[in-house]
């Protein structure tokens, strides 16, 4: 990402200074970019501005880069606003993708979402660091070019997150069971204790430990929940109706004293929980995977998503434009173990890669 700002440094913006905008402001001020920042609430802006958040206010026509962290329901107005008033690529950060995705068609805009979050909300609660080691997934829309999420991965990759390439539709159903349910489940679950707490004065002081750490998310903001629920409903509903499924189970084996089929439940449970990734590390040793590409939109989110179906996380990227035809080659730099699983990959969906591995 290169472009004229303020004494030669890149211009970007962000559009929505809440705690993911504010948190991308701060990161980006870090890495020195020249950050213009707007919010529909004034106070909020000229409180960022005062605070070296943002450098200045309103768009930068020459911006090399627009993030819009509004609330959904506004993402879409705000996407559109970024594209006929800045001349650079557009992300959005919004947790439901497959309806923006559909609804804004321009190969400058891509929608991402970074699977981040803190208990505290707003710019008050914005901290440059909020993104490192999370996922940040990037579902680019039919309409994306290779370029525009070349530059959304950068970015993602320059703030320490890990980018993940999905649909829009993978994406919303994933994202369904792994945030927008527990969160469900986590304010249900703190409701019903609180509703209770007034039959039983001491129940919420025995609240600790375990069920305070499960129940952590429902102290977020809810203003963002309702468009998130309304625009995900299919993918939530679906989720629910798991959940409720396997809830009556577990509930049947209580009743019929099936002490075994309880432990197999939780055993099983705590083989899957000892089985989530970790936050991946810059490995050691890094090889350079080469693809040679048809020069045409839509082929570097393919070899992405393909990184990302095999587990392949993918550290850095560059695409080369062939001056002597319709094809291009893809760069991608990956841990030196993941090389060959990715080759493969490549090679099964009839790619011709080539790799090297990096001293």
């Amino acid at each position: 990402m290169s472009s004229a700002g303020g004494a030669g440094r890149p211009t970007v913006g962000v559009i929505g200074l809440g705690l993911i905008g504010g948190s991308i402001a701060l990161a980006l001020r870090e890495l020195g970019y020249d950050v213009w920042g707007d919010d529909v609430d004034p106070d909020i802006v000229a409180s960022a501005r005062d605070r070296g958040v943002i450098t200045r206010c309103g768009a930068e026509r020459d911006s090399v880069l627009t993030i819009v962290a509004t609330p959904a329901d506004h993402i879409v107005d705000a996407v559109q606003r970024a594209l006929t008033e800045t001349d650079g690529v557009v992300i959005d950060t919004g947790s439901v993708k497959a309806q923006i995705a559909s609804t804004v068609q321009d190969p400058r805009f891509v929608p991402t979402h970074p699977m981040a979050g803190s208990e505290q909300s707003g710019l008050s609660g914005a901290r440059a660091e909020l993104f490192r080691g999370a996922s940040w997934v990037i579902t680019p829309a039919a309409s994306t070019s290779d370029e525009s999420f070349a530059v959304a991965h950068e970015l993602v990759s320059s703030l320490g997150a890990d980018p993940v390439t999905l649909s829009p539709a993978a994406h919303d159903r994933m994202v369904a069971m792994v945030s927008h349910v527990p969160h469900l489940v986590a304010a249900t679950l703190m409701n019903i204790a609180g509703e209770r707490s007034d039959e039983h004065l001491a129940m919420l002081r025995l609240a600790a430990g375990g069920f305070r750490d499960m129940t952590r998310i429902a102290s977020g903001s809810p203003a963002i929940w309702p468009s998130i629920c309304i625009q995900n409903d299919a993918a939530i509903l679906d989720a629910l109706d798991q959940v409720i499924d396997e809830l009556g189970k577990v509930r049947g084996a209580i009743e019929r004293h099936a002490d075994t089929e309880i432990h197999a439940r939780l055993q099983s449970a705590r083989d899957a929980r000892a089985n989530l990734p970790t936050a991946s590390a810059l490995p050691d040793h890094l090889s350079e995977v080469r693809v040679r590409v048809k020069d045409q939109q839509g082929e570097l989110a393919a070899v992405t998503g393909l990184a990302a179906e095999l587990d392949v996380n993918i550290y850095d990227l560059e695409i080369a434009h062939s001056a002597e035809g319709p094809t291009g080659v893809l760069v991608l730099l990956v841990g030196r173990d993941h090389a060959d699983i990715l080759r493969g990959g490549l090679l099964a969906r009839g790619y011709r890669p080539s790799t090297r591995e990096l001293s």
